[in-house]
Order: C-alpha cells, then sequence, then structure tokens
C-alpha cells in the first residue's frame, strides 16, 4: 500500500499516519539511512545539512504548515542505488499542488488526474521521438528502476508556493550529488532542461550532457518540442557500453 496516499487525500499534515510521523523524525535525526548505501557513503558529508533540513521541516509541521512531498518520499530520488544510476534528468523544484509531488522530478502519483503539463509535454515529446503513444498515469518508477536519476534541484516545497524551499540548503546536496554521479568514471547522460537546470553544466564536465528548452508550456515550443531527448540518451549510453533504457511505461 502507497504509505502517502493518506497525505495526497487529505490536505492537513494532521493527517500523516505513523509511517509518515517516524520519517519525519528520521529526517531530522538520521536522514542518511533513508538513502541506498552506498549513497549514504558518497553523501556522509553531507548529513549535517540534511539533518538541518530534516528539522526545518520538523518545525513546520509543528507549526501546522504543510510541505510537499511527504516525508517518506523527500529522499526517494536517492533510495535506489548510486552504482545503478545511467541517466540524470533534473528538475528544479516539487510540484506544489497537494497529491502531486512524490519524489521523483515530473513524476505524480499513478492516481493524479489531471497530468501535470509538464509531463504532458515531456509524453508529446517522447511520441514524436519513439512513437510511444502518451502513458495514461504519471508514475515514472519503471524509468528510475533503470537506472534514471530523476531528481529535483531542490526537493521539498510549500503547497500552492512553488519555489519556497529554494535557498534553504538543498541546491548543496543536490550539487553533491551530481558531482558524485559526474566523477565515478560511469556511463552517464545528463538531461539539462531549461535555464536554471543548464547552470549546473560545469559540474557535468566531461560526461555527456543534453540540453534543450524546459517542457513547461511556457517555454516547450521554444527547442524542448523536437529535441529528440529519449533517442539521443540512448544513442550516447549505447556509445559509452551501456543498454538502452526503456522509455515505455506499464499501463
Amino acid at each position: 500500500m502507497d504509505s502517502s496516499r493518506g497525505l495526497f487525500d487529505l490536505p492537513s499534515p494532521a493527517a500523516w499516519d505513523a509511517a509518515q510521523l517516524h520519517a519525519l523524525d528520521v529526517l531530522g535525526e538520521d536522514p542518511l539511512s533513508l538513502l541506498a548505501a552506498d549513497w549514504a557513503d558518497a553523501l556522509a558529508v553531507q548529513a549535517p545539512t540534511l539533518r538541518r533540513l530534516g528539522r526545518m521541516l520538523r518545525r513546520e509541521y509543528d507549526a501546522g504548515t504543510s510541505f510537499l512531498p511527504p516525508p517518506t518520499r523527500v529522499l526517494r530520488a536517492l533510495a535506489a542505488p548510486l552504482s545503478g544510476v545511467r541517466v540524470l534528468i533534473v528538475g528544479q523544484d516539487p510540484y506544489p499542488t497537494p497529491g502531486h509531488s512524490v519524489g521523483l522530478a515530473f513524476a505524480v502519483d499513478r492516481a493524479t488526474r489531471p497530468l501535470p503539463r509538464s509531463l504532458n509535454n515531456i509524453y508529446k515529446e517522447r511520441q514524436q521521438d519513439l512513437g510511444i503513444a502518451p502513458a495514461a498515469h504519471g508514475d515514472l518508477s519503471a524509468w528510475a528502476d533503470q537506472g534514471v536519476l530523476l531528481l529535483n534541484r531542490v526537493l521539498t516545497v510549500a503547497p500552492g508556493a512553488a519555489g519556497s524551499h529554494r535557498r534553504r540548503g538543498w541546491e548543496g546536496v543536490t550539487e553533491a550529488v551530481i558531482r558524485t554521479l559526474a566523477v565515478r568514471g560511469q556511463p552517464l547522460v545528463s538531461v539539462l532542461w531549461g535555464r536554471d537546470a543548464q547552470k549546473l553544466g560545469p559540474l557535468l564536465a566531461g560526461t555527456a550532457v543534453i540540453e534543450s528548452a524546459h517542457p513547461s508550456p511556457l517555454s516547450a515550443s521554444r527547442g524542448f518540442f523536437g529535441s529528440r531527448p529519449f533517442s539521443r540518451i540512448n544513442a550516447s549510453l549505447e556509445a559509452q557500453g551501456s543498454r538502452a533504457i526503456d522509455w515505455d511505461l506499464p499501463a
């Protein structure tokens, strides 16, 4: 059972169940325990920052202020092993609409309707690129299972307030994630959509990077559509001796 579904159904953090409240405590006390073991080792120097961020979230909860995604999903992107990451797709901050943010950039809960417009545009470009019809849902976990790290630049947000948790410390953590990937010496393709993501390009020097406009409705027609990122990712992976990603999603 999806332990975050209660938060999706009810707007108040008072609706969080015991698993969510336990995760909230862990975020402030031992956040590295929520990561895959190799990510925990690689990000050990970030432990004080992660604890500070977790305690910030706890204070907001105690003050009756909600945040997204729910506690069990805040570090979800790093729960899969570092050793398996082959593709990095960088988002901005989580969707600020309650029920949308699930801890993977651009993804939403399988039951969420309508789909976010950026995700719809991603599906449209995938269809033009690979001929795969748009999915009826926004669950991108099948991509994550193949080593696609769907990493938001900032990992939490206040409901209805896009960008509200920027410059609180998350950027340092996610920069450390990106630097770790860049120096591993393993196959990697990074996808930087939009100006904010493209500022991270210097951290990825020497690795394969694909850049274009962001899939947002405000910019998709200015370089995202027609950029063919999915086929380009697969071509680059294969050139590096790694297998292609299956970009189709289960129904």
